[in-house]
């Protein structure tokens, strides 16, 4: 069970203000693709205009960071901001706008909840074996969906197709979990090869190094249980069985995701809090050198803390909802 879970595809920040992350994340030395904004008319044969829900993307080799905002009913866009044309049949194009006001107003509704990150996507090579796994586990979830996914290559933008799953709890709205956003996607076997300059960021990270998910004391076991069956047992933890000695932290490194009681969440973080139970709480980053790294954020003036001779972190108050880690990565 899991051996289909390779490790994080990707999470997703979802922001107020697509501006303020975009410059934000830019301070933190990444480098950050210009926003897309889906542009669409009102009615048919009128102008086209923003719509809908953007996105901006940190990239790395495997894996990727997504920024994420509802547009405002102003339409405004950034000035560095892609306007993307949706174009469909005059008779097609109310259903498409009421399937993207649903799709803006579940964004609308995590950011009620609060602002950070509420999306993690786990990576498989093979998205139907993982649906069948789940099923036959008597997991919900909304079936396995294509999609076209927007790549920055040397010559511009390009797309390359992916297919993906959402899991859904009974009681909640359909691709909700109490999380969050919880799912699974696979990319296209010949995937489009990324412009290395979109993953050469000046802060020195490498890749998306895992996931934190923040729980109530008494709702961790409950939450091992649906997280074993989701991305299998723990391995290669703190302990044999994947947990750290006093029990209130445990490892799913297949899905590089740490859950963790709200007991301890300080101790891995020190100062943080959650937002809310449960929630994702944060991410990290792998880098090259950590000295440099905390160099370029001091040098932004970004507030840092450590935890580690290897591992400092930006603070979710001062990262627009969510604990940025940067880790150093291991050697060889």
């Amino acid at each position: 069970m899991g051996d289909d879970v390779t490790g994080l595809h990707h999470v997703g920040h979802i922001v107020r203000d697509m501006s303020k992350a975009t410059e934000l994340y830019r301070r933190l030395g990444f480098i950050v693709s210009a926003p897309a904004y889906p542009v669409l008319p009102r009615v048919a044969g009128g102008p086209a205009e923003p719509f809908g829900v953007a996105n901006s993307h940190v990239r790395f080799p495997r894996a990727f960071v997504e920024l994420v905002a509802a547009v405002d009913d102003a339409g405004a866009m950034p000035g560095d901001a892609r306007p993307i044309p949706l174009r469909v049949p005059d008779d097609k194009l109310p259903g498409l706008r009421a399937a993207i006001h649903a799709t803006a107003g579940s964004i609308r509704s995590f950011l009620q909840r609060f602002q950070g990150l509420h999306i993690m996507i786990a990576d498989t090579p093979d998205i139907d074996g993982v649906a069948a796994r789940l099923t036959a586990a008597g997991v919900g979830h909304g079936g396995v969906h294509a999609v076209q996914r927007p790549v920055e290559t040397a010559t511009g933008t390009a797309t390359e197709p992916a297919r993906y799953l959402e899991i859904s709890d009974p009681d909640l709205p359909a691709g909700r979990v109490p999380e969050g956003r919880l799912g699974f996607a696979q990319n296209a076997p010949a995937a489009a090869v990324q412009d290395r300059r979109h993953t050469e960021h000046p802060n020195g990270a490498t890749g998306l190094a895992a996931c934190l998910l923040c729980v109530a004391d008494p709702e961790l076991p409950e939450l091992e249980r649906r997280y074993g069956t989701y991305f299998g047992p723990p391995r290669d933890s703190p302990t044999r069985d994947g947990r750290t000695p006093d029990g209130r932290v445990t490892c799913f490194d297949r899905a590089n995701v740490t859950v963790v009681a709200a007991s301890a969440l300080a101790e891995l973080l020190p100062g943080e809090r959650p937002a809310a139970l449960p929630a994702f709480a944060g991410y990290a980053v792998s880098v090259r050198d950590i000295k440099l790294t905390e160099r370029l954020l001091r040098d932004n003036d970004v507030p840092i803390a450590r935890t580690g001779p290897g591992e400092l972190f930006v603070p979710a108050d001062a990262a627009l909802g969510t604990a940025i880690v940067f880790r150093q990565e291991m050697s060889g």
